[in-house]
Order: C-alpha cells, then sequence, then structure tokens
C-alpha cells in the first residue's frame, strides 16, 4: 500500500540576528539594522525588515548596502548567542516531532506526519510553535506547511514576517503558478537571464515550457526542474546526525579569475581541513566545495569517496575535480570565497606521521 500524504513544515525565523539584536537593545527597534562584518568586503548577515525597505538583503556587500542606506545601523555579530537562541529554538521543534532537518541557526524542515494525535494538524501544530518562540524567544517565525519540502519553503516566504501559509495538494498549481520563476531553489541570476529569453517568468512558465527549451538551459536536470515547478519533491525531512563536517574557507579581497589561482586557494584550503580531521582523529567519506560567485550566488558540489579519506592531497585531487566540473559549466566565473570541507565523518584508522 503506497504511503499517505506527508505534512512537512518549513519554520524559518524572522530576520533572526537582527531579530536579537533589535529585542536586546530597544533602541535598536524600529532602526535600519545589519548585522556583519566591518569592512566593504563584508557581508551582511542579516538585514532587519526597516533596511529591506531600501533593497539591503542578506549575502549583499556591506559596501553596497551603505550605498543603498547611508544611515544604516550595523551590528557586529554575536554567534555563540545566536547559537544558544537556535538552541531554544530547536529544543521547542523536537517536542513536536523527532523529524527535523535544521538547515541553519535559524530555519529548519519538520516532517510531523506521525504527530497529528498528540497535536492536530499541520496548520495546528505551525500555530503551536510560532506561540511558543514568541513566548519563549520575544522572536517571531514564520511557516510553511505542505505536503514535501520545496512547497513547504516556498510558503513559508510567502506571508512574512510572523506569518503561516497553507499550501495543499489541491491549491498547488494556483498558489505556485503566478509567483516568479526565482523562487525555485537553485536559480540563480545567470539562469534566470537565460530564462528571461526564453519568455519564462512565472512558475507556470517554466512547468509548461517545451521540453527542448528546458533542456537547453539545464540539461539533464531538465525533468527535475518541471517536477519542481510542478511542486513535486519526493525527498525526506532527514534529523539532524551527532556527525558534523569539517571545513574551511576564505572569502578574497579581489575576485579570483585564473584557474590556477584558484588551485592554488584550493591546496591551501584542503590543508587546513585535514589538519582538523587529524586533530579530531576522523576521516571523511564525502569532499566537498564551495563556491561563491562575484554577484554572491552560492553554489556548492560534493563527491562520495571510498574509502573515506583524512589527507591533503586526497581532499584537494577531489576538490579540484569538483571545481573543475564547475567551471567547465561556469566558464568566466569570477569567485569571491573558496571553501573545502568533509563530511559523513568517521573515526580514522592508525595515523600517518608524515602526511597531512
Amino acid at each position: 500500500m503506497a504511503p499517505g500524504p506527508r505534512t512537512i513544515l518549513h519554520v524559518d525565523m524572522d530576520a533572526f540576528y537582527a531579530s536579537v539584536e533589535q529585542r536586546d537593545d530597544p533602541g535598536l527597534r524600529g532602526q535600519p539594522v545589519v548585522v556583519g562584518g566591518g569592512s566593504n568586503r563584508g557581508v551582511v548577515a542579516a538585514a532587519s525588515y526597516e533596511v529591506r525597505k531600501f533593497g539591503v538583503r542578506s549575502a549583499m556587500s556591506m559596501a553596497d548596502a551603505r550605498r543603498r542606506c547611508p544611515d544604516l545601523v550595523q551590528v557586529r555579530p554575536r554567534m555563540a548567542h545566536y547559537k544558544a537562541i537556535s538552541r531554544q529554538i530547536f529544543t521547542i521543534f523536537r517536542e513536536f516531532t523527532p523529524l527535523v532537518e535544521g538547515l541553519s541557526l535559524d530555519e529548519a524542515f519538520l516532517d510531523v506526519t506521525a504527530s497529528y494525535k498528540l497535536f492536530g494538524s499541520g496548520p495546528d501544530i505551525a500555530r503551536e510553535i510560532k506561540r511558543l518562540i514568541r513566548e519563549q524567544t520575544q522572536l517571531s517565525a514564520s511557516v510553511g506547511v505542505a505536503e514535501n519540502k520545496l512547497v513547504a519553503k516556498i510558503a513559508s516566504d510567502l506571508d512574512k514576517p510572523d506569518g503561516l501559509c497553507v499550501i495543499t495538494a489541491d491549491d498547488v498549481h494556483d498558489r505556485l503558478d503566478p509567483l516568479p520563476v526565482g523562487v525555485i531553489p537553485g536559480i540563480g541570476r545567470k539562469t534566470l537571464s537565460r530564462l528571461e529569453a526564453l519568455s519564462i517568468h512565472t512558475v507556470r512558465d517554466l512547468r509548461l515550457a517545451p521540453d527542448r527549451d528546458l533542456e537547453s538551459v539545464f540539461g539533464r536536470y531538465a525533468g527535475r526542474t518541471r517536477e519542481r515547478a510542478a511542486g513535486i519533491d519526493e525527498r525526506p525531512v532527514v534529523a539532524e546526525r551527532e556527525e558534523k563536517s569539517v571545513s574551511a574557507e576564505e572569502t578574497y579581497d579581489t575576485d579570483l579569475a585564473e584557474r590556477g589561482d584558484m588551485e592554488k586557494e584550493l591546496l591551501r584550503l584542503a590543508e587546513a581541513t585535514a589538519r582538523r580531521l587529524h586533530r579530531s582523529a576522523l576521516q571523511a567519506g564525502t569532499v566537498q566545495v564551495k563556491i561563491r560567485q562575484a554577484d554572491f550566488q552560492t553554489f556548492t558540489r560534493q563527491r562520495s569517496v571510498q574509502p573515506p579519506v583524512c589527507h591533503t592531497d586526497q581532499i584537494y585531487h577531489v576538490a579540484c575535480e569538483l571545481l573543475g566540473t564547475w567551471l567547465e559549466e561556469n566558464p568566466g566565473t569570477r569567485i569571491r570565497l573558496l571553501g573545502v570541507g568533509g563530511s559523513k565523518l568517521s573515526p580514522a584508522g592508525q595515523p600517518d606521521l608524515f602526511r597531512a
């Protein structure tokens, strides 16, 4: 017998870091607040709703944010403080289901399909989670409720801040079709411009586009992209595991344009990752690279490796191949940030003292 429909919640805290700062300092309330680094190459980690009116968004350079809003109030991040509050919020999530997949400190998927008998319907659970978060942290969250992760994530952004949006299987086309195509995860600026050239502007346009148009833009992922536009997503909510990733990354004062320079940086980052693995006596079953373009679009590529790796040369070899494949798909790209990491961690064997 086929499984019944799922109920997935996507909970997204509203301007989390900035809202924490405004909560803690009454003088910041109502002010155009950004949380982020100090230099012009620094990045906005969070933007209050007051500053968003000027077009300031997270991941924007601080220099660009100041050009848009000269009167913005900049606050240094307090990551330990945000992590402590995040733990409070995730404790609330786990009161309703063990199936909690954290995406960041302020965002998670919850599968509450099996929670109905105890806590009521998906919207009922969402309302109670919002109430508890407000009561315990004095912060607001927006929640999307749907039958899958994709639609729940889109829904959570439709009624911000402090929103609750439910999209059922019966109304998924009516709700998604009019939205701009950029709401589909993974569609960045370059892809948007190619879609616009094909007169594909809305999710409906994408869902009904000819195969040849989708294949010209998405290649072998054309079918999956059409499914996304139709609101189809079979991915399960994967509960957090104890294992963590080990990584190193760097933001560059001058964007990297030459592949040779990028590979030199990969080597340095692979060395740092290997050192951290060695210190923890761990090895990685997956190697990943993180790539942020000059326009702030961010990509990750990863590959499973067998047997697991922990040495610089092993990590560097896979990282170079991942970056090379990405560069073939994105020729001429200038890179602002690179990262190298390992996940699917396991205890390492006898260490080789002569390798790092």
